[in-house]
């Protein structure tokens, strides 16, 4: 028997129903959200992870720990050079948590 997989989208959404699993995403949603992009980006301009090391000076395996959402110490000149081999422009601001 086969068995059907789900897609993340499907899955996140069970998972978030779980209230520990929830805290824990959203406190990593800003990791996840530039991870996602990263991929989308990278992917839509045919990159491998390589190919985007090599365009910015940097490893394959720290390019997939940025798209895994785990890479915690980005400096704003790394970010700005991913975006200038993605052919993209970072925007970055500050909201309120407080209503």
């Amino acid at each position: 028997m086969k068995l059907k997989t789900k897609d993340f989208d499907s899955l996140l959404k069970t998972q978030l129903k779980d209230k520990k699993f929830k805290s824990e995403y959203e406190a990593l949603s800003n990791e996840f959200t530039l991870a996602k992009e990263i991929i989308k980006l990278r992917k839509k301009r045919h990159l491998t992870q390589k190919d985007l090391a090599e365009k910015i000076g940097t490893s394959q395996p720290a390019i997939a720990r940025i798209e895994s959402g785990n890479y915690k110490n980005l400096s704003l000149s790394f970010i700005n050079r991913l975006a200038e081999a993605l052919d993209a422009e970072p925007i970055i601001h500050l909201k309120s948590k407080s209503a």
